[in-house]
């Protein structure tokens, strides 16, 4: 039930996010969902990619600092109050989202939402018990 997601560290100038989306891009690596944190001077590239270790592998050859992390990717209707659920679950249980980010399903009705959490096993089966619908890494790579 827990995803990878690779996390690439860059300078923050003109032209680097360009590069990166280039090298995977030639790789035939497809961005599934992504999110991009910055500093002044740099930043923190997280992807869901549809093959992590190709990512990894070709990103590293090229010179960039990536790492591989677990997510978990949650299913949510796109409707009002959607991720307030989720997020009372989470609260009730006092477990912690380090981060998040969302997008919404080419088919259907739903949100995807990945979570970091800093007791991810506990998070899960919190959100499994209240019938959230918690995405395996295949499905979500394929999307």
């Amino acid at each position: 039930m827990k995803v990878e997601q690779i996390s690439i560290f860059i300078e923050n100038k003109s032209g680097r996010l360009a590069e990166i989306t280039r090298i995977l891009g030639d790789a035939e690596i497809n961005i599934r969902a992504l999110s991009l944190a910055d500093t002044s001077d740099f930043g923190i590239l997280r992807l869901i990619v549809n093959d992590c270790a190709k990512a990894n592998s070709v990103l590293k050859e090229k010179g960039f600092t990536v790492s591989k992390t677990e997510v978990v990717a949650v299913e949510v209707p796109d409707r009002p109050g959607g991720l307030s659920a989720i997020l009372k679950t989470l609260d009730r249980e006092e477990i912690n989202v380090e981060y998040m980010y969302a997008f919404v399903e080419r088919c259907g009705g739903n949100a995807v939402i990945i979570f970091r959490f800093d007791e991810t096993d506990k998070a899960i089966a919190a959100l499994t018990a209240q019938h959230f619908n918690i995405l395996e890494g295949s499905r979500l790579y394929n999307m």
